[in-house]
């Protein structure tokens, strides 16, 4: 039995080979988008980089760089937890006990953060502006770097490494000024430093390639957190053990820190291991989850059109007395011999795509360069997996059918199309449908990444109802767009009734274009919408004359003597960061990302237009006051006069009151603070901006020194668009990934739905009709698919991006003409491509002889 259903299997696929050609591409598709989206998700779960810095000590100890929020109780209780924007710092005291621990020769403090040499007197000298890592003198134990000359730095004393000390002109005994996050200071050099021959560079921040070592405890303060550093390098005594090393600080450390060995360290070296996990998790996690799922839907589409397209032989089957096991145990057959084949051939080209997306990710500095691809058989394993399941799921639902009714019932639907779909199928359909519209109600209503959330569940339950519906949907649209066809030529005619009495094969053409459209015009119109937002908002909140900046940062102090100039009305200093705001209410709040800026000096009313829609900006230098985006604040469910829980850069938890709501957070910043609440908590406070009123822009240029930049609004709100760059690509990324994927798809199907209509142009052909008017014909029908899934997905998106753009940026979708015009030509281009290449194809063989 076995033996015999396996050979109809094969003998299907040799004497079908186009509509198996069709199930193959679709489930090799399939594989290539869940394979490159796990290879991404396991190398973000999995991403280590080596120590560079801390290559010299065994074990380290850092503080826990995630902000942690309690959510729920009993045993419903669960920690949402979110990576701390900047650094959590260790304390003095816990230095204290690491070095008390036994095993343990030294404790060494470690901090660094970027300075630049700062101007010596006339501004004549060469080295003015060069980039340094500050640094405790302390590192010199684990990094091995060496005194060449002088002494280790005291009070007031900095030891500078060989290259910078001779790019300045200084030597030992001579003094040189270090421009500090606090502002500008001088100090004696006290020793010229060498790091060991062959050994790595240590890494430096900001692209610094000097050094500057001053004392432990001075480097701290000089940072603007005295008393917390970065980690504790743990150095062993004499015939101690890694492993009973970290044993021991573990003891001493508790729950307080986190002690790392091996790769481990390199991870606290910085947060851009920690950065790239976030990013390649959610790229192959959430990304990932909906190119998965929409991979192995259209797949498992596919299998069951190619099912659906076999009536007449399961049919003919059924009347010479095949059972329905028979029937199911052949297309399972069927999926056996095509599915892990596609699955395999879908490998390679998932490893190609991961491998391009990883490199440029990494080329954009989104990933350290240490971090490397990791490929494993898990991935390949679950695309085809994935390939497989759709397969049999899909080709034992669409056989089901066929399968079970009786053999003259058999002969009679595989000549007429049934006209409604089953009742369970249309059920489930209108049960989504009504899913999606009152979901669609709810992300109206909400804001923010709420309504983000929400608007990811409409379009997925809107896609799900149009699968269910699509006969009803398409007999729709062909009564709908075939009164304009009646009007016409035969051909238009010929094309309208064919429209009418096949609607289930319509609904399989209209299904992908629908798919295509909808996530490709969500992923991009939800990025123009949101930059054209920002844009429109930082051209109109950024009011001052001038605005200043350096590569580097500007001291605190800059905006107090930039107010001193000749001329200058206002000069307010802005410290940009990112702080982590709790959302959502009961049992479900989660942590969130929030841009934030720390505003210094009087006068903000006069250099930025912040559109305050409740309370006042007067009470905003006050301890322990915010003002908040509107948008953020209705998520975060706080209003005026209230109290918002915020973790700041580095994790620190403030109740600050709500002194005003206003509207143009998403250009500016969606938290604006006191400056001084913002700055102990970054790991060097130099401040981002220099907004000036008033003024002369070449007496503000000498401000920060060489590198020093002074543009007006209109020239710093395009500086801002190229930092936006990255989100542009990766958003246009994901879009050409699941439209292109989804584009295939739709030209696949069509493909196999004229290849499968050979007989009936033939027929057409033996009956009268001319090559051009069946050609005719089918370019109608490929111009009302096209239009008809145009249509569908466009609705989709709508649905979709109106509450979306809505939460997020408080306006309408931005839609740009050109892009909608692509949108347009490229659905319509795609059907006819997927109609009219095929049917010459296929008259080709059903011309009539002679």
């Amino acid at each position: 039995m076995r033996a015999r259903t396996n050979g109809l299997a094969r003998a299907a696929i040799r004497f079908r080979p186009s509509g198996f050609a069709g199930t193959f591409v679709a489930l090799m598709m399939a594989a290539l988008i869940v394979s490159a989206c796990g290879i991404l998700l396991e190398t973000g779960v999995r991403a280590t980089v080596p120590p560079e810095r801390y290559a010299g000590a065994p074990v380290v100890v850092a503080a826990d760089q995630r902000a942690h929020l309690t959510v729920g109780s009993g045993d419903g209780e669960y920690d949402a937890s979110e990576q701390v924007p900047d650094r959590e710092w260790v304390k003095k005291g816990l230095v204290e006990r690491v070095a008390a621990a036994r095993g343990v020769a030294s404790a060494v403090p470690d901090v660094t953060f970027p300075t630049r040499l700062a101007p010596a007197g006339d501004g004549a000298d060469g080295a003015d502006g060069a980039a340094l890592t500050a640094q405790g003198w302390g590192s010199h134990a684990f990094t091995g770097t060496a005194l060449t000359a002088g002494s280790a730095p005291g009070a007031g004393e900095v030891v500078l490494d060989r290259a910078t000390a001779r790019a300045a002109g200084a030597d030992v005994g001579d003094r040189v000024a270090l421009v500090l996050p606090a502002g500008q200071q001088e100090y004696r050099v006290a020793g010229l430093a060498a790091p060991p021959p062959k050994s790595p560079a240590p890494k430096s921040p900001e692209g610094a390639g000097g050094a500057a070592y001053l004392a432990d405890d001075a480097a701290a303060r000089a940072a603007g957190h005295a008393g917390r550093f970065d980690a504790v390098a743990v150095l062993p005594a004499e015939g101690v053990g890694t492993g009973q090393l970290a044993d021991a600080v573990r003891g001493a450390v508790g729950e307080r820190a986190e002690v790392h060995t091996g790769d481990g360290r390199g991870g606290a070296e910085g947060a851009g291991v920690a950065e790239a996990e976030e990013l390649l998790t959610g790229l192959g996690g959430s990304f990932g989850g909906i190119a998965a799922t929409v991979a192995v839907f259209t797949a498992a589409g596919t299998v069951a059109l190619s099912v659906a397209q076999r009536k007449r032989e399961f049919a003919l089957l059924r009347a010479v007395g095949a059972t329905p096991r028979q029937i199911r145990r052949t297309v399972a057959a069927e999926a056996l011999l095509v599915a892990p084949a596609a699955g395999l051939a879908g490998l390679l080209p998932g490893i190609g795509l991961a491998s391009w997306w990883f490199g440029q990710l990494k080329d954009r500095d989104a990933v350290p360069a240490a971090v490397d691809l990791h490929i494993s058989f898990i991935p390949l394993a679950v695309a085809v997996g994935a390939a497989l399941l759709s397969a049999l799921v899909a080709g034992w639902t669409a056989s089901r059918r066929p399968a079970k009714i009786k053999p003259g019932q058999a002969l009679t639907e595989a000549s007429v199309e049934r006209l409604r779909p089953g009742i369970v199928r249309t059920l489930l359909g209108l049960a989504a449908a009504g899913g999606g519209i009152a979901l669609s109600g709810v992300a109206a209503r909400s804001a923010g990444d709420d309504a983000a959330q929400a608007a990811l569940g409409v379009v997925m339950l809107f896609m799900l109802a149009v699968a269910l519906l699509g006969p009803l949907i398409a007999r729709l649209a062909a009564a709908l767009f075939g009164l304009p066809l009646r009007a016409g030529d035969a051909s238009a005619e010929l094309a309208a009734a064919n429209s009418r009495t096949n609607a289930r094969r319509l609904a399989s053409a209209i299904t992908p274009i629908v798919l295509a459209t909808a996530f490709a015009s969500v992923l991009v119109f939800m990025h123009t919408s949101e930059d054209h937002a920002t844009a429109t908002q930082q051209r109109d909140g950024v009011t001052a004359d001038h605005v200043v900046t350096h590569p580097g940062g500007l001291p605190a102090d800059a905006a107090g003597r930039a107010a001193r100039q000749p001329g200058v009305d206002a000069a307010v200093g802005v410290l940009r960061s990112e702080v982590l705001v709790p959302l959502g209410g009961g049992g479900d709040r989660w942590l969130q990302d929030a841009t934030a800026q720390g505003v210094s000096g009087d006068g903000l009313a006069r250099v930025q237009d912040l559109d305050v829609r409740d309370g006042a900006l007067d009470r905003l230098h006050d301890t322990g006051t915010v003002a908040l985006d509107e948008i953020l604040a209705r998520s975060a469910g706080v209003g005026v006069g209230e109290r918002v829980e915020l973790r700041l850069p580095d994790g620190t938890l403030q109740k600050a009151e709500v002194v005003a709501t206003y509207g143009r957070g998403l250009g500016l910043a969606q938290v604006t603070l006191d400056r001084a609440a913002l700055a102990g908590h970054v790991t060097a406070a130099y401040d981002t901006d220099l907004l000036v009123s008033g003024g002369r822009a070449a007496d503000l240029g000498a401000l920060g020194g060489a590198g020093t930049a002074v543009a007006d609004a209109a020239g710093y709100a395009r500086q801002q668009d190229v930092d936006r760059s990255l989100n542009r690509w990766a958003n246009f990324t994901m879009a050409g990934v699941l439209g292109g994927f989804a584009a295939i798809a739709a030209l696949n199907t069509l493909v196999m739905t004229v290849l499968d209509r050979r007989r009936e142009l033939g027929m057409l052909r033996l009956i009268g009709s001319t090559r051009r008017q069946v050609l005719g014909m089918i370019r109608w029908e490929g111009l009302l698919v096209g239009v008809a899934g145009l249509v569908l997905g466009a609705a989709i998106a709508a649905a979709t991006l109106v509450p979306m753009v809505r939460g997020i940026t408080g306006g309408e979708p931005y839609l740009p003409p050109l892009t909608v015009a692509a949108f347009t030509a490229g659905a319509v281009g795609l059907a006819l491509l997927g109609t009219v290449l095929p049917a010459r194809a296929a008259l080709r063989r059903a011309e009539p002889a002679g």
